[in-house]
């Protein structure tokens, strides 16, 4: 395999060592899926989008998703990071379509006012007892909903409670491939979050696009709005402005680019 280019990019952020980090890596076609788990692994960030040329006419590239450890149903912040290194090395489009496994045709665009955003479909939950997830998380658990392909949501009574969570998260990551988001009202935002997937090797996500796409179903029904702000309070933290429109959620911020380069492969 020759040399691949490579870019680490910061999402949902607007400064480096800001969101969440992504590499993206462009490639004439699919190695085998050990080849991606292992560049997976060696990027060691929450994920690694692999870009192909898409040669079927459905979009204009092909995206897949690895974490470290293994590749994933749907990643919002590394798509959003792809449409960024796209679209910067074509000023004159607006938008780029990228054909995913499990998720269907995603979108990326231009937003004035935030960058870019990307269009990912909504996660519906429903309110479902999950027990011992939450005596994992702890705190002053309000709420549980869930959806049937491992997303679920707990819901706390303001922001100091999130932001205050200690999870076992070795126990967490016995119950499998789950995502477990935290949210409640937000301080500054009009919601707040965290995220925690450590069955898939990522113990605390830093901003999530896919937990958005849960978020924002969730808290437009329950505030009646078609927009909100939020926060995702990790250590590197990053805002996301949501919408919602028919069965797609958008999702918006800025991304930054802090290194660009090649990625030799043996």
């Amino acid at each position: 395999m020759p040399a691949l280019p490579y870019w680490h990019v910061d999402a949902f952020a607007d400064r480096p060592f800001a969101g969440n980090q992504a590499a993206v890596m462009i490639l004439g076609d699919w190695p085998g899926d050990d080849v991606l788990r292992a560049i997976g692994e060696e990027n060691n960030f929450a994920e690694t989008a692999f870009l192909v040329p898409d040669r079927s006419g459905i979009a204009d590239w092909e995206l897949r998703w690895f974490t470290p450890t293994c590749e994933i149903r749907l990643c919002g912040h590394a798509t959003l990071a792809s449409g960024h290194v796209l679209l910067g090395r074509e000023p004159q489009r607006s938008a780029v379509a990228f054909r995913t496994r499990q998720a269907g045709v995603l979108v990326v665009q231009r937003d004035g006012e935030r960058g870019l955003e990307v269009g990912l479909p909504v996660i519906p939950t429903a309110p479902a007892a999950f027990p011992e997830a939450a005596a994992l998380l702890g705190g002053q658990l309000q709420e549980t909903w869930r959806s049937p392909d491992g997303y679920s949501l707990f819901l706390y009574p303001d922001e100091a409670a999130v932001r205050s969570l200690l999870p076992d998260l070795r126990g967490l990551a016995a119950l499998g491939d789950e995502q477990f988001i935290v949210t409640a009202p937000g301080d500054a935002t009009d919601i707040v979050s965290r995220v925690f997937v450590p069955g898939s090797g990522v113990d605390e996500d830093s901003v999530t696009g896919s937990a958005h796409a849960a978020l924002t179903w969730f808290w437009t029904r329950r505030l009646g709005v078609e927009r909100l702000t939020a926060f995702q309070a990790s250590r590197r933290g990053g805002k996301v402005g949501c919408r919602i429109a028919g069965d797609v959620a958008w999702l918006a911020g800025p991304c930054v680019t802090v290194v660009e380069g090649t990625f030799t492969c043996p």
